[in-house]
């Protein structure tokens, strides 16, 4: 019988041997395309397939390893990771070896897989063979799930205590990896970490500090566990670097340079806010700093983390000076990545060591000019963040260069640099003139729209040069009206400043006389111009419109001019027509007081901030953050247009004081216009900030928060009648008070009072009062009424509602009613209460009859 089996068994055909890993590997790069490579892959794993059906145990080593080469080349090799178990539970080393080497890349912690060789990891952890040891710890240090982390944690503690420095090192870096994946294991490694510390291996001391920085990461309070070591990894990097040439650890003439790094970093970590700790080591920064080789690249990543590291410390001022020197070498060095990490680096310092950096400003003008976009990039902003009022002349004339010859890419953000810095630090207000004229003259469209209103508030407060300055852009228009920010502000200029213009009261040497007609021609060449962009021809119009009051013999042809935008296509161009054509007829006595000079927008201080009023309150302007709280205003106010069920409703937000206005004659100036209803009432909805940020309609002409504090700004209707006593009838007795809104312990009440010189004006003071145990603060009140309403917000008295009914904060509304219809009206309330923000909507319905009767 057993004859017969084994003469069964010799017919059966056998599987040929696989072919090696290295002759596949020959195979592959012969193919000529990737088509004929696919092939070759196909056909193998088709083999090893077979191979593995057939539970060949003599080429399973070998199977898996070309299994690993292809999941290398980027093939599905997934197949293979029982097979890769199965190596890893042979006693021999070899097949270990592979079938570690395949679950580290086969197999992952998001594969349940990978837990059935716990109970193998378990067992290698306690292997005779120290090999053996370090392919389980080497494993687990690489793809060991959290499960797993806590199954051999304790195995892993007991390995850092190893006789063997090769078994230390390993578990130490295993230990990082069970911190990172479990971080509440850290207690347990602390004593056998803080014992590595003193190994003289530098593989064990490496990988003990690298575990260090770990724990120090993921728990702030084992920085004052470790402070007491500083001596100790001082001695360890002291020795590194006076020791002398060893073969084991020498790169490139350097003892150890990883090790350095890794000890530098933990420095830098333990000695943060640290007084005590920062002492003990600013001696060996110093040491580090000054003994160290630049002539390499190895010596420049030390340098590099030395300058991190007293950086973050507390340290020594003359320190702090040297490491400033490092870096100013960093930019002299030809590699391109030290040079753009040098710029960076000094960036981060400019604040804190600003003399220091100063001594350095030449080197960094140069870096301007180099051809590596992102080094060219970190050199401008460390540039305009060098200057100040001492250097704001030869440090504008560098910037200014760079902004002529740099690519587009640059050119906004150079330009919006420039106006800040010049804001900021300009000696005079004729050098700040002209600083800002070349750029407009340079940079061209690249100016941000939102430069253009904060140039002209600038222009309109230099009195004494507004002459000059409206002769300059009167020329530069002359030449080139393609550069829209240029032509806003020139024509806004214009507009305000055209009689000086005429005058010939210029303080150049030659001056160049200018005649009406030269000045009109150049306006209506940007309004016809397929150039201007929409918001600069209605800047041009409404400039056109105010020269009727400075030019006197040209009125004929200014009225011919704007008439003829009364049909524009454009709603905003042709409602201006309309209103200004409406001031040339009826309302002709009043066009001169209406069109006469803004007012100036007065300042804090001289060459200080902006400030606005937002909630009765004053916050600062400059650069960028003043354009995003604006938005972020505007942005508010328009989530008021869904509030009601009508649509369009007319929002309202709180406004600055404005200029007194001329009359009630304005109350039937619309009048004749016979403009319908809904047109009227949501007039404060058309046409762009912009364009009435310098060229006002006849609805905001002489308001002087125009567009310059961001503002939406509101019909002249809202604002004739100011509130007082002498205005209003109090109505008290026959309007009763209501409660709009009683909740949550904020209560707000409304009171009414009626304007005796308008019975459809209806004055609405609200107070609001607060009966819990914490103040309210930050409270900000909008509301939204049916477009058939005019609404207008005044400032609060306060932003701050006190506690226990202490106190109220109070808060004027004006409702204009024209049409008798009942009063709806919705709130949006926000404050901050016990350090929570708070956003609540109410609806006012219940208003008493008397309010619009």
């Amino acid at each position: 019988m057993k004859g017969i089996v084994k003469r069964l068994q010799e017919r059966i055909p056998k599987m040929p041997a696989p072919v090696r890993l290295r002759e596949l590997i020959r195979t592959i790069r012969a193919a000529r395309t990737q088509a004929e490579e696919r092939e070759v892959i196909q056909k193998e794993c088709a083999l090893i397939r077979s191979s593995f059906r057939e539970e060949d145990n003599t080429y399973r080593c070998r199977n898996v390893a070309k299994l690993i080469y292809m999941h290398m080349l980027g093939y599905p090799a997934h197949f293979g990771q029982l097979e890769c178990l199965k190596l890893i539970a042979s006693q021999r080393f070899t097949d270990k070896r592979i079938g570690y080497l395949g679950a580290m890349l086969l197999l992952d912690e998001r594969q349940d897989v990978h837990l059935l060789m716990t109970n193998c990891l378990k067992n290698d952890l306690s292997h005779s063979t120290q090999f053996v040891q370090g392919l389980s710890l080497c494993t687990l240090g690489c793809m060991g799930s959290s499960d797993m982390c806590r199954d051999l944690a304790g195995e892993v503690e007991k390995l850092l205590k190893n006789s063997n420095s090769y078994i230390r090192k390993k578990a130490a870096l295993a230990a990082v990896h069970v911190i990172r994946k479990v971080p509440e294991l850290l207690e347990m490694f602390l004593p056998a970490t803080k014992n590595l510390l003193n190994d003289k291996n530098h593989g064990v001391l490496h990988a003990a500090v690298v575990l260090v920085i770990e724990m120090c990461k993921h728990s702030p309070d084992t920085h004052a566990y470790f402070r007491k070591v500083v001596p100790q990894l001082v001695k360890s990097l002291k020795n590194l670097i006076m020791s002398g040439y060893s073969p084991e650890h020498d790169v490139s003439g350097i003892s150890d340079p990883f090790l350095q790094v890794q000890i530098l970093r933990l420095l830098r970590m333990l000695g943060k806010s640290d007084d005590e700790a920062s002492e003990q080591m600013n001696d060996i920064l110093a040491q580090v700093a000054t003994n160290t080789e630049t002539s390499k690249n190895v010596g420049n990543a030390i340098l590099y983390e030395t300058v991190l590291t007293v950086m973050d410390i507390k340290s020594e001022s003359g320190l702090r000076v040297l490491a400033v020197n490092i870096l100013g070498r960093f930019l002299l060095n030809n590699d391109k990545n030290i040079r753009y990490v040098a710029l960076t680096s000094l960036l981060k310092m400019v604040q804190t060591d600003h003399n220091a950096v100063q001594r350095h400003r030449s080197t960094i003008v140069d870096c301007l000019t180099d051809l590596d976009v992102s080094i060219k990039r970190r050199a401008m902003d460390l540039c305009f963040a060098l200057v100040n009022g001492s250097n704001v002349r030869g440090m504008m004339k560098e910037l200014l260069y760079f902004l002529d010859h740099c690519d587009p890419e640059f050119k906004a953000d150079c330009a919006s640099g420039i106006f800040l810095a010049a804001e900021k630090y300009a000696p005079n207000k004729r050098w700040h003139i002209d600083t800002i004229m070349r750029v407009l003259t340079t940079a061209g469209s690249y100016v941000r729209d939102d430069s253009v209103p904060l140039l002209i508030q600038l222009i309109s407060n230099a009195n004494s040069l507004h002459a000059y300055i409206v002769q300059k852009l009167y020329q530069a228009i002359r030449v080139d009206i393609s550069q829209q920010p240029l032509v806003q502000v020139a024509v806004w200029c214009i507009g305000e400043y055209g009689d000086l213009l005429l005058s010939g009261e210029f303080e150049e040497e030659t001056p160049v006389q200018v005649t009406e007609d030269e000045v009109l021609d150049v306006l209506e060449k940007i309004l016809q111009s397929s150039l201007s962009a929409l918001t600069t021809r209605e800047y041009a119009l409404t400039a056109i419109m105010k020269l009727s009051t400075r030019l006197q013999s040209s009125t004929d042809r200014i009225r011919k001019a704007v008439s003829t935008y009364g049909s524009s296509l454009d709603v905003e161009l042709q409602q201006r027509a309309v209103e200004y054509n409406a001031l040339f007829m009826r309302f002709d006595h009043m066009r001169p007081a209406l069109l006469e000079r803004m007012p100036l927008i007065q300042k804090s201080a001289a060459n200080g901030p902006m400030h606005a009023v937002v909630n009765g309150e004053e916050k600062e302007e400059g650069g960028s953050l003043p354009v995003q709280e604006q938005l972020s205003q505007q942005a508010q106010v328009n989530n008021l247009l869904d509030l009601l069920d009508d649509s369009n409703p007319a929002p309202s937000v709180p406004q600055e004081n404005k200029a007194p206005q001329t009359g009630g004659e304005l109350l039937d100036l619309l009048d004749g216009l016979n403009l319908p209803a809904d047109l009227r009432a949501s007039t404060t909805q058309c046409g762009s900030d912009q364009a009435r940020a310098a060229g006002p309609s006849l609805r905001d002409i002489n308001s002087q928060s125009s567009g310059l504090s961001g503002a939406q700004p509101q019909l002249v209707l809202d604002g004739i009648v100011p509130p007082g006593p002498q205005n209003a009838v109090n109505l008290k007795q026959g309007i009763p008070s209501i409660i709009a809104y009683d909740q949550n312990g904020l209560k707000i009440e409304f009171s009414f009072e009626r304007s005796k010189a308008n019975p459809n004006m209806l004055f609405i003071t609200l107070r609001a009062s607060n009966s819990t145990e914490m103040d309210m603060s930050n409270f900000v009140l909008q509301a939204a009424v049916p477009k058939s309403f005019q609404l207008q917000l005044m400032s609060p008295s306060g932003s701050i509602i006190p506690a226990r009914n202490s106190g109220a904060v109070t808060q004027l509304m004006r409702v204009l009613n024209s049409q008798k219809h009942p009063l709806r009206m919705r709130l949006k309330l926000m404050y901050n209460h016990r350090e929570a923000p708070i956003e609540v909507m109410a609806d006012v319905n219940e208003f008493p009859p008397q309010a619009w009767e």
